[in-house]
């Protein structure tokens, strides 16, 4: 007779603001520790308790976690998206969830494509993230693309050693593998063969197909992984102040050791790093005991409670006007400075919009920042087109870095490198780093590369680019991303999984226990 614990439900689904979307969540667990799961793009809360293996890892988890999962925006029981969203939008998700509830601070558990987000969220808001844990994830996974799915597998690897180097490139049959997952999301998804890739200890390429239909619909999959494939956070890494544990499995199907764990763990200052034997991708089917005892060792121990930090991950905006001078000279005082009070208004008011803060004005400029590239970018754009309409015009720059934290002022490396940015930047040109188009793909920010230069005071060269005006360039990769339909899951579900969602809201049980008798008629028929 199946104990009281295998009978019990699901937990409630109950739903987060996050803007004008809702997010599906649950919140479950009794330990003290806060913990909120920023999960993969093939996710289904209700649904997952339906696999044993995740079951048991969860319920384990929270017998010292407090646990938050939630369904990203346009997966699961989420609302659906009309595009894919970027690194700041999912950043913006966690948070939501968070205040939902009512965490102030919590642990993050980032898994697979989860990761880049919570590395992102962690940098910028280091005084909400208690610790943080990267498993079975990435910060660049090369340069891949839908042309790249079907290419050589030795001549890809060559490109991918350009970038990353001998120690983090993954083998040629761990490219081939990557390829050949990505060619199950173009053309395979809904049948299981995509998730079959990256789990096969699961034999039911029924049970991953139902999985794989009821997170998203194949459009959705097909952008969330292109732009999985073009995401770059390596240079946010060294700005991760809070303690960090990265676990990845040896031997991981998915993302392979070297360019996913071991790299992370190399470049987090003080990351610690847990290696498990196993091939797949998902850590409650890899080593879950080894991996749930590092965990509880790491959440419990001394080493995870945050430090005060005054330093964090933020986006700066300088904005200057075009030759000042001669327009006070040519428009008099008084009326110089009304035009300089009535920008002050507007950039006032622009920033709060976008969500930044004014630092400062710098006299015929000023100084702002925001948690994200994407609503710095937004800002500078308008400001642009509201200068433009009193007469004047602004050169303006962005770059996202480790700033210090003043009590009315900010400092640090990333403000001098967006000082020394603006000095190359044209009239009505928005110049940024290369940091900030690898963190915006998605948004459907078009740029114009402006080259390699020397900052005066900066050590190494930087690449700059501009914001194009227009959008991304027609035909372009960042253009097809963003106009990429993504609709929600139900136009791809069959009949028969309106009736598995019942059932695994009402009654996880009876598939819990239709999986572990698939596994084991396989096992017997492997004899």
């Amino acid at each position: 007779m199946p104990s009281v614990g295998t009978l019990s439900p699901v937990p409630e689904t109950s739903y987060a603001s996050c803007g004008d979307l809702s997010l599906a969540y649950q919140e479950f667990g009794d330990g003290p520790i806060e913990l909120v799961v920023a999960g993969p793009f093939a996710s289904h809360v209700e649904l997952f308790w339906t696999q044993p293996e995740f079951k048991a890892f969860f319920d384990q988890l929270s017998t010292f976690c407090r646990i938050v999962l939630f369904d990203k925006a346009g997966v699961g029981l989420s609302d659906p998206v009309p595009r894919v969203r970027n690194l700041d939008d999912r950043a913006a998700e966690i948070e939501a969830v968070m205040d939902a509830v009512g965490y102030s601070s919590a642990a993050i558990l980032a898994l697979s494509e989860g990761g880049p987000a919570a590395i992102v969220f962690a940098a910028s808001r280091p005084q909400r993230t208690r610790a943080l844990i990267l498993a079975s994830t990435f910060a660049y996974v090369g340069p891949f693309g839908w042309d790249e799915v079907s290419a050589d597998s030795a001549e890809l690897r060559a490109r991918v050693l350009s970038e990353l180097g001998e120690q983090y490139t993954p083998t040629v049959e761990q490219i081939a593998r990557i390829q050949a997952f990505g060619r199950a999301v173009r053309s395979e998804w809904g049948s299981g063969a995509a998730l079959k890739s990256l789990i096969p200890s699961v034999r039911s390429a029924r049970q991953l197909g139902t999985l794989e239909r009821m997170s998203a619909s194949p459009g959705m999959a097909r952008a969330t992984l292109e732009a999985m494939f073009r995401i770059d956070v390596r240079s946010i890494l060294p700005t991760i102040s809070v303690p960090t544990l990265v676990i990845h499995a040896r031997d991981d199907v998915g993302i392979p050791v070297q360019a996913g764990g071991r790299y992370l763990a190399d470049h987090i200052p003080g990351a610690q790093m847990l290696e498990v034997d196993g091939t797949d991708h998902a850590p409650w089917f890899t080593d879950p005991d080894a991996i749930l005892n590092r965990i509880e060792e790491f959440l419990t121990g001394g080493h995870a409670a945050p430090s005060p930090s005054h330093r964090a991950l933020r986006t700066v905006l300088f904005t200057d006007m075009v030759e000042s001078t001669q327009r006070a000279a040519a428009a008099g005082d008084e009326r110089w400075r009304a035009v300089l009070h009535r920008l002050g208004e507007i950039t006032a008011d622009l920033v709060e919009r976008f969500g930044g803060t004014v630092v400062k004005s710098t006299g015929d400029g000023h100084l702002t920042t925001f948690d994200g590239p994407t609503q710095a970018i937004r800002c500078a754009e308008a400001l642009r087109d509201e200068a433009e309409r009193l007469g004047i015009e602004l050169r303006q720059s962005i770059h996202t870095g480790e700033c210090e934290l003043l009590d009315a002022d900010i400092g640090g490396i990333a403000v001098h490198i967006a000082a020394r940015i603006l000095g190359q930047a044209g009239a009505s040109e928005i110049l940024v780093s290369r940091t900030v188009r690898d963190l915006v793909v998605g948004s459907g920010t078009g740029f114009e590369d402006r080259g390699i230069v020397e900052l005066r005071g900066v050590p190494g060269t930087w690449q700059l680019l501009a914001v194009n005006r227009h959008g991304a360039q027609a035909g372009s990769a960042e253009a097809e991303l963003a106009s990429t339909p993504t609709p929600g899951r139900r136009t791809a579900m069959r009949r028969s999984d309106h009736a598995v969602e019942v059932v695994a809201r009402r009654t996880p049980w009876v598939l819990r226990g239709m999986a572990r008798l698939s596994g084991s008629q396989v096992r017997v028929r492997n004899r």
